[in-house]
């Protein structure tokens, strides 16, 4: 299984946001903002500072997906 944040970046396009504004908004550093857009591993702690500065569920930012799936 893998982490997708796709999830995220439709949430910001919804909400109008740039990935800096939300950077600012959240407190996080831009190099977790980079592992975010690499779908790499991120601490709890700047998961919930996303979801916190966005007002919603983590389950609204990420998701699990099979490691067959991102091959497609």
């Amino acid at each position: 299984m893998s982490i997708s944040y796709k999830k995220l970046w439709k949430l910001l396009i919804d909400k109008d946001m740039k990935k800096k504004d939300l950077t600012i908004k959240a407190g996080i550093s831009s190099t977790s903002m980079s592992k975010l857009g690499r779908n790499e591993n991120v601490t709890t702690d700047v998961l919930v500072k996303v979801c916190n500065a966005l007002e919603c569920d983590i389950s609204d930012i990420m998701e699990l997906v099979p490691d067959n799936a991102q091959e497609k």
